[in-house]
């Protein structure tokens, strides 16, 4: 039987995309810090898909150790795709921010998901039909006054992966790298991001995509051979190569 991980999948666009794909009968392993909300989402999906396999491992990726302890307790399953889309933010001008909020944020965007897109291309990449799918933002292709940090560390996302998506390229290997790039989603994000109880997307913001809409948009990456699936300043989705240049170097 073959999985797809999704990291980050008890909320937001992790959340709809197990929901995705497993509309597509694809058996998942579904990772992260709440139970609870993983067993609401495997009972859902087991309710609405009873032919999907849904594992859940519950995995504190601001700890980097526990990257490295939950891929090697997914070593019996055999993994088709694997989704890094755990992710954090920090919205707040530099000079401003908690730096314990940050570097929480960097081990999750940065150190546990290199980790993880490392392990999984040792193991997979010559083998068929696998991908590696890490979920970056519009922000790591422009810079956000205000958010330069979280900005930063998606910047990091995006080119690390592109190179990764190039050097499996010019391996030969079969592993495909690809990334993700949403604008503004309507998810838990925000409010965490600049610590509110809640936020309200209609009233503040005039264009936005749902975790729904995203998901889709996974989907369509996940069908495509392009490398970047990216929101435009428009909120239009597309799927291009690679947008950063490469210096081939082997």
């Amino acid at each position: 039987m073959k999985y797809t991980v999704i990291t980050g999948a008890s909320s937001g666009i992790g959340y709809e995309t197990a929901l995705a794909f497993a509309a597509r009968g694809k058996n998942l392993i579904l990772v992260a810090r709440r139970l609870d909300k993983l067993e609401e989402l495997k009972s859902t999906i087991q309710n609405n898909h009873p032919e999907v396999d849904a594992v859940i491992r519950t995995s504190d990726l601001s700890v980097t150790d526990q990257a490295y302890t939950l891929y090697n307790d997914l070593k019996e399953y055999q993994i088709e795709t694997w989704i890094n889309n755990a992710g954090l933010g920090e919205g707040s001008f530099v000079a401003e921010q908690k730096l314990e909020k940050v570097e929480t944020m960097l081990r999750v965007n940065i150190e546990s998901l290199t980790i993880l897109s490392t392990l999984y291309v040792r193991d997979y990449a010559d083998v068929e039909g696998t991908q590696l799918i890490n979920v970056s933002s519009a922000l790591g292709y422009v810079i956000a006054v205000g958010s330069v940090a979280y900005s930063a560390s998606k910047y990091y996302v995006s080119a690390f992966t592109e190179g990764l998506a190039k050097e499996l390229e010019l391996k030969g290997a079969k592993t495909k790298a690809k990334i993700l790039a949403p604008a503004i989603t309507e998810t838990e994000f925000v409010k965490k991001s600049i610590d509110v109880e809640d936020f309200d997307y209609k009233a503040n913001l005039p264009k936005y995509h749902t975790a729904k809409q995203m998901a889709s948009f996974m989907l369509d990456l996940f069908d495509s051979n392009e490398v970047v699936g990216i929101v435009d300043q428009n909120y239009d989705f597309n799927l291009r190569g690679q947008i950063y240049p490469i210096l081939e170097e082997l």
